[in-house]
């Protein structure tokens, strides 16, 4: 008997007068997933590709943990994150599991806007064979709204405070680059000033 799991999560998160800051930091493909993200269930795998270990489920007596395949696209004030792969520790030998997640962020007129949804199709696990169907659907249904809601949550303390810590690094970055560059004239003018007196 195969089970089927179906969660959704929309965000919108206000971030006033950001718009342009927001964007440049979305192109932080690294640092925006490891803000997203538990960075310490994340390993990354090449550009644009991680693998992810979900925290460990407990589903009735059983404990499950799933390890997702992820891939990783970046448009002009958007990233999307998509599930390529998945396997199931902690049932066995599962040939039928089925991941699918699908997650946008991208900068809207007043700061940041998401959608996610994550899917599960798998047969019923022969241990829980005496749970009704709909029971264990319905519990697998609020684990994965769990799992988006944690993400949820991230996208609101996480990723804003890094964010914002980004936007001291960059203001600082121009501040130094602007102090050195100004260092530099100042110097250069110098030198104009004594090849000036030394051709009085």
């Amino acid at each position: 008997m195969t089970l089927a799991f179906r969660a959704s999560q929309h965000l919108d998160l206000p971030v006033a007068n950001q718009s342009e800051h927001l964007r440049s930091y979305l192109r932080q493909e690294d640092r925006v997933i490891k803000a997203l993200l538990d960075e310490r269930q994340l390993e990354r795998i090449g550009p644009g590709r991680y693998r992810y270990t979900v925290t460990t489920l407990q589903v009735f007596q059983l404990q499950v943990c799933p390890v997702v395949l992820l891939k990783i696209e970046q448009g002009d004030g958007r990233i999307s994150m998509q599930a390529t792969d998945a396997t199931l520790e902690g049932l066995g030998l599962v040939d039928d599991f089925q991941l699918s997640l699908e997650a946008l962020l991208e900068v809207g007129d007043q700061g940041l806007q998401g959608e996610a949804m994550l899917g599960v199709n798998v047969s019923q696990p022969p241990l829980l064979k005496l749970i009704p169907k709909r029971v264990l659907e319905s519990t697998g249904e609020s684990i994965l709204s769990g799992i988006l809601m944690t993400i949820k949550g991230r996208v609101g303390r996480q990723l804003v405070k890094d964010f914002q810590e980004w936007c001291l690094q960059s203001t600082a970055q121009q501040q130094a680059n602007t102090e050195l560059s100004s260092g530099s004239s100042e110097h250069l003018g110098e030198e104009g000033v004594t090849v000036h007196r030394r051709g009085s």
